[in-house]
């Protein structure tokens, strides 16, 4: 057997592979994207911001194909919640233009929202390849089915003998050829209807298209289990604290307990502290104990008993706890910290970003660097510490992460103060269509350098329309007094207003025009 030498083995003229798109690859796509639908404009104009749009909204579903580096080979895809659009929409409803807004991470469906391949590579069976990724997402994602809206770019030429539904029926019969059509039937996709207008600039379909779906029969119902399920009315308690003078460990958290076991007797699924409300325990530090050394103390001394503490305490009485603030010592550095101590026994945090120059001043605090949406049984969540919901930003990002209820823990010592964290929450609630639930505390602590005077008035916002409270006030407590706040939410009604609502902030967003993205950084990630 002659071995052939290294100038006896031809060249590969192709090296491809399969992966998730970069921004990087804005360049390669708009070159394909262009020449696939010379002739079209409007939705099919692909800016840089629709692109980076639609790899920050689900990056999982931007799939290419490379060679040798260079882009071939695009497949575009979104989950939707498939109820909220029903089989009568356009491309430009069901992707917001092509910005993908309307992807939603609790959906039901893969929504196909475009494949397009290179002339030059047509004919290498690219599609087919995407095409089965897609499959395999829709199983990785657990989603009912793909549905996508298809053209059929040969129906120009039979337009004036054939009906779009005779044009259908012969393709489907192989009697005719239709390259999107046939392909997508080819690949066990099945048309349900015929969609009028669906992209009215497409003139070879007539400004028809097919609705095609591709069903999941390895889909698992999700079930909601007897306990454990996710919810859709949500009990949330806020408790307006009152700061007085305590004798040890043990008589806060006798405190903390009080209103933890009445919010479980009423079956919330959240009870929601104020931001330092362990502060009483500075008391325990003699009074000529500096600022921001009895604040180091208090990390390094209360705040881990008090965390293991409601830890139980979450578990105990079947309750998920937003246990306010507590500051923490990490690396040598101080924190003001938020806990999320859930029902099952897990616990994360939240770091404050954003320092008021009072807590950096007195206390030497620094920000975090980390910002989170937490998946509970009973709906995704947020946490911004007080100054941090002045910061619109962040609201918005939490919004993209699939934000419901965003808790608030503050700590003002006047009015003023007050109300710049309660209309800065309402504008939150209404601008990200989220329930804000905000609590803080209330009274005095005269023997403690400057966290002496409080005020308050605990509440829970709601976006501004019809389905709401003509306020957008859904309860609020009596202003300096200590009491507890319990009302329910129903998620439903913000899935509704996104898509139904007198006016729709989450998909009117001007994409073309600005964004709001996070910054990687090398920070540490904090424990």
């Amino acid at each position: 057997m002659t071995v052939p030498t290294e100038t006896q083995v031809p060249d590969n003229p192709h090296k491809l592979r399969l992966r998730q798109l970069r921004p990087q690859d804005f360049e390669d796509v708009r070159t394909i994207w262009q020449e696939v639908y010379k002739g079209l404009g409007g939705l099919f104009r692909l800016t840089r911001d629709k692109y980076r749009q639609q790899i920050a909204r689900f990056p999982e579903g931007q799939l290419c194909i490379e060679d040798k580096g260079r882009v071939v080979a695009v497949a575009l895809a979104m989950i939707v919640d498939y109820q909220n659009f029903g089989d009568e929409h356009t491309y430009a409803e069901i992707t917001d233009n092509c910005t993908l807004s309307t992807h939603d991470p609790n959906g039901d469906v893969l929504y196909g929202v475009d494949v397009f391949i290179h002339p030059d590579y047509r004919g290498m069976r690219l599609g087919r390849r995407l095409y089965d990724a897609r499959k395999e997402l829709c199983r990785k994602f657990n989603l009912k089915a793909i549905i996508a809206g298809g053209r059929i770019p040969n129906y120009h030429q039979y337009a004036d003998s054939l009906s779009p539904e005779e044009y259908i029926e012969k393709v489907g019969n192989k009697e005719l050829y239709d390259p999107v059509l046939s392909f997508q039937l080819s690949n066990d996709f099945k048309v349900g209807k015929i969609l009028t207008g669906y992209l009215p600039e497409d003139n070879e379909s007539a400004g028809y298209a097919t609705l095609l779906k591709w069903i999941n029969y390895d889909f698992q119902a999700r079930e909601r289990p007897l306990v454990g399920g996710v919810k859709t009315n949500v009990r949330v308690g806020a408790v307006q604290w009152q700061m007085r003078r305590v004798e040890s460990l043990d008589d806060l958290l006798q405190q903390v307990e009080y209103f933890i076991d009445a919010l479980a007797d009423y079956q919330a699924d959240f009870a929601l502290l104020p931001e330092f409300f362990n502060v009483p325990l500075m008391g325990e530090f003699p009074l000529d104990t500096p600022t921001a050394e009895a604040m180091r103390l208090l990390a390094s001394e209360f705040t881990p008993p008090v965390c293991e503490a409601i830890a139980r305490m979450a578990v105990h009485y079947n309750i998920n706890i937003i246990a306010g603030s507590l500051p923490q010592m990490d690396e040598g550095e101080m924190y003001n910290v938020a806990y999320l101590f859930r029902r099952d026994g897990t616990w994360e945090t939240q770091y404050k970003l954003h320092i008021t120059p009072t807590e950096h001043r007195l206390w030497n605090m620094r920000g975090g660097h980390h910002l989170r949406v937490f998946n509970t049984d009973a709906g995704k969540i947020g946490i911004l510490i007080c100054y941090d919901c002045e910061f619109p930003e962040l609201g918005r990002l939490l919004m993209d992460q699939g934000l419901q209820i965003l808790f608030i823990p503050f700590w003002t010592e006047t009015k003023n103060g007050y109300q710049r964290v309660r209309y800065c929450a309402q504008a939150r609630a209404i601008e990200n269509e989220c329930y804000v639930v905000m609590s803080g505390s209330v009274g005095n602590l005269p023997r403690l350098d400057n966290v002496n005077i409080q005020y308050a008035q605990s509440a829970v916002l709601t976006p501004s329309d019809f389905s709401f409270p003509h306020d957008a006030t859904l309860a609020e407590t009596t202003p300096n007094t200590e009491m507890l706040l319990i009302t329910d939410l129903e998620l439903d009604k913000l899935k509704r207003l996104r898509h139904q609502g007198g006016v729709r902030n989450y998909k009117d967003r001007r994409h073309d025009l600005y964004r709001v993205e996070w910054i990687e950084n090398d920070h540490a990630e904090e424990s």
